[in-house]
């Protein structure tokens, strides 16, 4: 990636540490350094999940309808699936413990440990104090899709959600409310959160079957048409006791706006399974972090 150029209206002339040294080549050719390798951590119990969801028993649909969101529960353990059931169409996904809602989803640290897009074996990481796998990615029909030529990949834990505030900026201050931030916080209202304290709750998410990257010559985060076919699904298992939030995003397949009533939409369905009891007798929940907290002190 090219350096961004200074700006011709910066007032004064350039300075010495402003202008190109001469090992500029070389300085940007030093090989970078993974900032947190993964390789220590637990690894998923992938090969007893899959054979957990061969034999899974569905407890529970919901279907979101197009610029709306819903919540759904799924107890530790259980499986849940995300699908497209009429047309491509990419959800918003904010993940709570079921019973703190302080314990909630960290995309910023789940993409330092897993990278900018998740993929089958990549877990969703709650916050601090917790710092726990909350869900690990089990099944996913898009894995086929990698990385295009425009650097695109599905799932994203990049982009943070649309939302009014954002929308208000770049349009002079119209008002839209079905974007997923406030599709979220309605939803968290009519799980019977108050207002303020829904709003604050919502937080960063995992955007399922978004197909996003960052442009080679700026640096921007892009989205292009996701990639999702009718009947393509994402699954999970919950490692702890969950409370799901999704939002059916007003973008669509994101393929050409966000924030918009004209982008064509379609819903988005949730099912819950019961994993198979055999299969899981004995797993158990991961434990929260270990660190102890005295910061020091």
């Amino acid at each position: 990636m090219s350096p961004i150029p200074r700006s011709p209206d910066t007032p004064g002339p350039l300075s010495a540490l402003e202008t190109a040294p001469a090992d500029a080549d070389a300085r940007r050719a030093v090989a970078p350094v993974i900032c947190y390798p993964n390789d220590s951590l637990p690894p998923p119990e992938l090969a007893r999940y899959h054979a957990a969801r061969a034999n899974m028993t569905l407890r529970h649909r919901l279907m979101i309808a197009p610029r709306s969101a819903g919540v759904f529960e799924v107890p530790a353990g259980g499986i849940f699936r995300i699908s497209c059931p009429e047309g491509s169409q990419v959800g918003d996904l904010n993940l709570f413990h079921a019973v703190n809602p302080d314990e909630r989803f960290y995309s910023g640290k789940t993409r330092a440990l897993h990278g900018t897009h998740l993929g089958v074996g990549d877990r969703m990481w709650s916050g601090f104090p917790y710092l726990r796998p909350m869900a690990t990615m089990i099944a996913d029909t898009l894995a086929w899709y990698g990385c295009d030529a425009y650097g695109g990949r599905v799932h994203d834990v990049i982009g943070t959600r649309c939302d009014p505030y954002t929308h208000a900026l770049l349009t002079g201050g119209a008002q839209y409310h079905q974007c997923c931030h406030s599709n979220l916080t309605r939803a968290l209202i009519g799980d019977g959160f108050e207002a303020q304290r829904a709003e604050a709750l919502v937080h960063d998410v995992l955007n399922v079957f978004m197909c996003t990257g960052f442009t080679q010559d700026s640096g921007q985060y892009f989205m292009k048409a996701s990639p999702a076919r009718q009947g393509d699904y994402v699954e999970f298992i919950a490692e702890i006791a969950l409370k799901g939030v999704l939002s059916a995003c007003p973008g669509g397949d994101c393929g050409t706006v966000h924030s918009s009533d004209h982008a064509q939409c379609h819903p988005l369905l949730v099912e819950v399974f019961e994993a198979d009891p055999e299969v899981m007798a004995g797993w158990r929940s991961p434990e929260v972090n270990g660190y102890d907290r005295s910061h020091g002190m």
